[in-house]
């Protein structure tokens, strides 16, 4: 089974530069740009690892981690 990781980054040059990372290692990838997509998206899809970038639109990565 693959992993599931889900990034969680607003700038689109580093969400290109883990997804080449991580996809090169052939996990299976969910992306994220803001805070409350990403809340939404780790409740349902429960991946086994979230990238969280800190300063996100709508809900920062301090309180979606929380």
């Amino acid at each position: 089974m693959n992993e599931k990781i889900l990034i969680v980054e607003d700038n689109p040059r580093n969400m290109r530069l883990l997804e080449m990372a991580l996809r090169a290692g052939g996990y299976t990838l969910l992306k994220s740009v803001d805070g409350e997509e990403a809340l939404d998206m780790a409740i349902r899809e429960q991946p086994d690892l979230i990238i969280m970038d800190i300063q996100l639109p709508k809900l920062n990565g301090l309180e979606v981690t929380r």
